[in-house]
């Protein structure tokens, strides 16, 4: 005999936003990804007691990458608060 309570709280059943097997083969290639870069690692000795090249690449980009966040940063999040906004209002705001 089935519960009253439970078929009054039956929910929808929410779906995925990929399919099974796309999933199954992203994870895969990040996998793979994964297991590459850390034996590229294990291989190869660039680190020689200096500042490794990605910390040369790091300190070169990071004032470029701040200019660039400073600048296009807030127009970019108040365009996406906004879109977002009206998404879930349902109307346009002046």
């Amino acid at each position: 005999m089935p519960e009253p309570a439970q078929a009054a709280v039956e929910r929808p059943v929410q779906q995925a936003l990929v399919a099974p097997e796309a999933q199954a083969a992203a994870a895969g290639s990040v996998s793979e990804l994964v297991r590459t870069l850390v034996q590229e690692r294990n291989t190869v000795a660039v680190y020689r007691g200096g500042p490794t090249i990605e910390d040369l690449v790091r300190e070169e980009i990071r004032p470029l990458l701040k200019t660039w966040l400073d600048s296009n940063l807030p127009p970019l999040v108040e365009r996406l608060v906004r879109a977002e906004i009206e998404r879930v209002v349902g109307r346009v705001l002046p």
